[in-house]
């Protein structure tokens, strides 16, 4: 029996890929307040999880969290290249806690989990 963050997941059907885009804010906000993450980083985490994410779908993700407060970047040089690095604020935090409250909530209801 394979772990839970073991098994791959086919990537949904681009028609439902909205009812996945709170879960992979949340997702990438949990791995902020972790630790520092970065572009490619993150779209390589999600495709272990079976979400394959392009630039074009991830960086504005990454951009609007950061307008709303909830991350802050940072351009470092790695090697002869510049990235951006990203790392939850702490109203990014605050915002992390209450979504794994509401998430454990509605999942609860959805698997039958008392």
């Amino acid at each position: 029996m394979t772990k839970l963050s073991e098994r791959r997941i086919s990537s949904p059907p681009a028609d439902r890929q909205d009812l996945y885009s709170g879960l992979i804010r949340i997702h990438i906000l949990f791995h902020a307040c972790e630790s520092t993450i970065f572009g490619l980083g993150m779209m390589e985490e999600l495709a272990r999880h079976g979400y394959r994410t392009s630039p074009g779908t991830l960086y504005p993700l990454l951009h609007g969290l950061e307008k709303r407060g909830l991350l802050r970047s940072r351009q470092v040089r790695v090697g002869r290249w510049l990235r951006r690095e990203y790392r939850a604020t702490s109203a990014g935090q605050q915002a992390l806690r209450a979504a794994k409250q509401r998430v454990r909530e509605l999942f609860g209801e959805i698997f039958d989990i008392k």
